[in-house]
């Protein structure tokens, strides 16, 4: 599609290319790895060849909260060392070093996102709260990985787009940048189960053993993008409003995902 539509690309000035498309997911590597090469790794070859002929002022890609691993340390910042322990975090991995080698002797700014479980509106629905909403409609038995004893930095889609947007729009002095978006407030899976199961008044779970390919827990700092921005309010929203809302939401629309 890149390739056949590759002209338009040059009707008019691009100033911004943002890059948030990607074969998601832990899991299903296990079952189709070849997609998550072909659409993280040579997907994203082909729009950093596309970026290189643009020459936009800033590209913005998303990577993954998933290069970090399972840390020996919280929060994360930046500057820790990245140990992927799945074939999608492996691939987010390889864009941050593709990115940088090849865009770097460029004036293009080039700015990596570290997404760390975005949730909300139009949000994945083979994520979490989505996923478990989904089944408590259809009436499924939902299958609670370590009996939800992991943690996750749940970060509401508003403010996470809010930080992006300035990012575009920022005079960005440093050719190259990577920024964690989280709310930086790790959530107990198994109490957003509990919650979930109040919601939507279904309590069908079935307790699995922990995925390998997993992490424990993510749990960021946001420091370094509050500082860069100078945000003044620097609280996300609470993770239990920001609950209500997506399942409202959910409710409203879950047809259309």
């Amino acid at each position: 599609m890149i390739k056949k539509n590759f002209k338009i690309y040059f009707k008019k000035k691009i100033d911004h290319i943002l890059h948030f498309a990607a074969q998601a997911g832990v899991r299903y590597a296990v079952k189709n790895p070849k997609s998550y090469i072909h659409s993280n790794v040579n997907g994203f070859k082909s729009i950093i060849s596309i970026v290189k002929k643009v020459e936009p002022k800033s590209f913005i890609f998303a990577s993954s909260s998933s290069v970090y691993g399972d840390a020996k340390k919280y929060p994360v910042t930046e500057n820790d060392k990245m140990k992927p322990k799945n074939l999608y975090a492996k691939t987010k991995k390889f864009n941050e070093i593709y990115a940088f080698n090849e865009l770097k002797k460029t004036k293009i700014k080039i700015i990596g996102l570290r997404l760390f479980t975005i949730y909300g509106e139009w949000g994945r629905p083979d994520m979490l709260i989505f996923k478990f909403l989904d089944y408590a409609k259809k009436k499924k038995i939902f299958e609670l990985n370590n009996n939800g004893e992991m943690f996750r930095d749940f970060t509401y889609i508003e403010p996470a787009v809010k930080i992006i947007r300035k990012l575009i729009f920022f005079n960005h002095k440093k050719n190259f940048n990577i920024f964690n978006i989280c709310s930086s407030q790790p959530i107990k899976v198994s109490f957003v189960i509990k919650k979930l199961s109040t919601i939507s008044k279904f309590d069908k779970i079935k307790k699995v053993p922990m995925n390998k390919l997993e992490v424990y827990k993510t749990y960021g700092s946001n420091k370094r993008v509050i500082k860069y921005l100078n945000i003044k309010n620097k609280n996300f929203l609470n993770f239990n409003l920001g609950l209500k809302q997506t399942s409202n939401w959910f409710k409203k629309f879950n047809h259309l995902i």
